[in-house]
């Protein structure tokens, strides 16, 4: 179940503040410091983002044995950090901002060294991943012969995310995903690939060189806000992957927000294709969050300038956390329905199911569902909201939204222990019965309270407007 991070770390620092007047010694603008934010950076950034968000995270890199190096140490808290030495200076990257515009980025210790040494705990931390991560920028841990053959052995039993980098090596054969983002695709294709740009979609068809050149099984080819390119080996044409519209004045994280999500959404059992048009909607709403400026501040030791959070309990991934309730044991309880406009009787009812074993799912209809089911007035509430309000309420551990018209599908790849369904069913045999029985599993009814209804209350509110 473990997430393992492979790549180079970098100290990231920014300095913000605000310029109103031209230096007298030379035509730039003067730069009033108000603030200084440090932060591990690179695969750094992949790890810190998931621990955060409470993923069980293991990161595999090297350090410099320096102060930049101490202070990465402190700000990859709640990461496992697995390091080696790198015998050289640890890169810091400083940025200047004057408001929400960079003005000047100066970097140390940058320069190309040699390719890094790993040891024996390095290879057996990546060698225990569910799920890989090779965030590389270009440092040389990617290079290593060790870790490549490790990797590539790897890359046939579980799932590994590539975010190359052009100054890297490519990557080992036979990886899930390779992220280059479209200027890095472009710049790793220019010798002997014609002229790319005189073609429909230029991201296509550099996905279709890079997927030959790697051999990996597939090429994600971020564009920006125009979303992304997916080719797969053995598909003849590639997949175009929207992206939805957000105000983002820095993209810096996105790409690594988008390496995250990946992870975990195939670590979750989904396929591909789901996976990435996920990730591109997470890196979306990373950036529309504020990215990396909206990330936990941090102070001079590296300790959360607030309460640092809890692992989360619970998460929005629901087959992830089906499948880590039952390899410890417990029981996975599912119930399903439109829940719009959400009352007592729901709230009562999700209660009792909770109850009845480890974590609760609410298995939800989508919107476009509800309509078919209930008419072109409903739903009231759309289901990103209804999800949240979900998502608030203590007993209620996920959500899974699912289009159908009934829940047999989402059923099917969830697998729950118990299916619960309010007892005005009681007496008569669940339509879902034979499918959930057909693993081991059982149909329960909980108490069913009919004089609260979403459709009475509808009615009731439509009489007051």
């Amino acid at each position: 179940m473990r997430i393992v991070v492979v790549g180079d770390v970098m100290l990231d620092v920014d300095l913000s503040g605000e310029a109103t007047r031209l230096s007298p010694d030379a035509p730039v603008p003067v730069v009033d410091v108000s603030g200084v934010r440090r932060r591990a950076g690179g695969a750094g950034l992949v790890a810190r983002m998931l621990a955060q968000d409470g993923w069980p995270v293991t990161l595999v890199t090297v350090l410099g044995d320096d102060d930049a190096g101490n202070q990465l140490r402190a700000h990859l808290a709640g990461v496992r950090l697995v390091a080696g030495a790198s015998g050289y200076p640890s890169p810091v990257k400083t940025r200047v901002r004057a408001g929400s515009h960079a003005v000047v980025r100066f970097d140390q210790g940058c320069e190309k060294t040699p390719v890094p040494d790993v040891s024996p705990a390095m290879l057996r931390a990546v060698e225990k991943a569910g799920v890989v991560i090779v965030a590389d920028y270009g440092r040389g841990l990617a290079a290593n012969q060790q870790l490549r053959d490790v990797l590539a052995r790897l890359a046939g039993e579980v799932p590994i995310i590539w975010d190359p980098h052009p100054s890297g090596p490519e990557p080992v054969p036979g990886v899930a995903v390779v992220t280059p983002n479209i200027s890095e695709a472009t710049k790793a294709v220019q010798s002997g690939a014609g002229n790319l740009t005189d073609r429909d979609d230029p991201a296509a068809a550099v996905a279709e060189v890079l997927l030959e050149r790697w051999r990996s099984q597939a090429v994600l080819v971020t564009k920006g806000e125009e979303g992304a390119v997916l080719l797969q080996q053995g598909e003849a044409t590639s997949r175009t992957v929207p992206a939805p519209r957000v105000e983002a004045g820095d993209p810096c994280g996105a790409g690594d927000r988008l390496a995250a999500s990946l992870a975990v959404h195939l670590l979750a059992g989904r396929d591909l294709p789901e996976a990435a048009a996920l990730a591109v909607h997470d890196a979306a709403d990373f950036l529309a969050a504020g990215g990396v400026a909206a990330l936990p501040e941090t102070s001079e030791t590296g300790d959360a300038a607030g309460p640092r959070p809890a692992p989360a309990r619970r998460t929005t991934e629901p087959l992830l956390l089906a499948r880590s309730v039952r390899e410890s044991g417990g029981k996975v309880v599912a119930t399903g329905g439109c829940f719009d406009l959400i009352h007592a009787g729901h709230i009562r009812s999700l209660t009792a199911a909770r109850e009845l074993g480890d974590c609760l799912i609410v298995c939800l209809n989508s919107d476009d569902s509800v309509r078919r089911l209930k008419g072109p007035e409903r739903p009231i509430i759309g289901q990103h909201d209804r999800a949240e309000l979900l998502l608030a309420m203590e007993c209620v551990d996920a959500v899974m939204v699912f289009d159908e018209d009934t829940p047999e599908a989402v059923l099917d790849r969830l697998r729950p222990d118990i299916w619960v369904k309010g007892d005005d069913y009681k007496g008569a045999r669940l339509p879902e019965s034979d499918l959930v029985e057909s693993w081991g599993g059982r149909c329960l009814t909980v108490p069913f309270h009919p004089a609260r209804s979403t459709t009475g209350l509808a009615d009731a509110l439509a009489k007051v407007s």
